[in-house]
């Protein structure tokens, strides 16, 4: 379970505690009233145990705050869903995961995105997206079958930053080790820095890079995105992290700001992708 989704179970837990210690009940005064057992009260408490909904209502009737049911059990429900396991997700398909979230790229007027080791997916050429879905797919036992039309649904929203309407504005942010790992290969590599290379000069766009030597005030991590200020994202090695919460949105707002700090914009992310992008050519040329 990711840092944030873990630490939101225990602030839930020491919430129903202080609803039971409002009213005045101990753990067995609690479970004499609900029909819960005290190990169980106890383990949902201190986090070790998710609650059902049926529990939020039998703790709140106990501790005489009906009132309180449905907004707990909002609650409930958004942690659940802030972490999501990739297996279950990947049952439906790559092509299923990738077009299901072209809506929620359309409806964002501000896209800020980090990646400290792979180039942000709504960036990627279509030769890149087949290597790091092919690898996806092969690390969690999935279907290789369907990775090029996944290919082309992650590819088909790409437009909304090329077209520069107005109407999206991007902010990434990369860890300089995203242009160094080789999706792909050499030819691939080449390419997709290429149009790196473009988006910089894109006026809806911002592309900044952390370069090796910039002095950090917050490490490397896992990547994230934001949806305007209404849905964060970020994928780890067996799960993504999603939520809603305002607290949440705005420590991610907070910690893009702190990374954006770090990277260099303009002519000097170009000299970054260019020089990345020379080595590649120079790998072939000696290969």
């Amino acid at each position: 379970m990711s840092d944030s989704a873990a630490a939101a179970k225990k602030a839930f837990g020491i919430r129903l505690r202080d609803i039971r210690l409002d009213a005045g009940l101990t753990g067995q005064g609690l479970a004499a009233r609900s029909g819960m057992r005290n190990t169980k009260i106890s383990r949902i408490e201190h986090a070790r145990q998710n609650p059902s909904e049926d529990d939020i209502r039998q703790w709140c009737t106990a501790c005489d705050v009906p009132h309180l049911v449905p907004e707990l059990i909002a609650v409930l429900r958004e942690i659940e869903q802030m972490w999501v396991e990739y297996r279950r997700e990947m049952r439906a398909g790559q092509v299923h995961i990738q077009s299901r979230s072209t809506p929620l790229y359309e409806s964002t007027g501000l896209l800020r995105a980090y990646e400290s080791n792979i180039v942000p997916g709504i960036l990627q050429t279509r030769a890149y997206i087949v290597a790091v879905l092919t690898a996806s797919a092969r690390l969690h036992g999935t279907p290789l079958a369907d990775v090029e039309t996944a290919a082309d649904a992650r590819l088909s929203r790409q437009h909304l930053v090329t077209a520069g309407n107005g109407l999206n504005k991007y902010s990434f942010v990369i860890e300089h080790g995203a242009l160094e790992h080789a999706f792909g290969g050499n030819t691939t590599m080449s390419e997709q820095l290429g149009f790196l290379h473009q988006v910089t000069r894109l006026p809806n766009v911002a592309l900044g890079i952390i370069p090796p030597w910039a002095k950090r005030h917050v490490r490397a991590g896992e990547g994230f995105y934001l949806f305007d200020e209404q849905l964060v994202r970020s994928e780890m090695w067996s799960g993504g992290f999603r939520t809603r919460r305002p607290e949440e949105l705005a420590f991610f707002v907070r910690l893009f700001g702190q990374l954006r700090g770090m990277a260099v914009y303009g002519d000097e992310a170009r000299t970054l992708i260019e020089t990345a992008r020379n080595s590649y050519a120079q790998t072939r040329e000696n290969s």
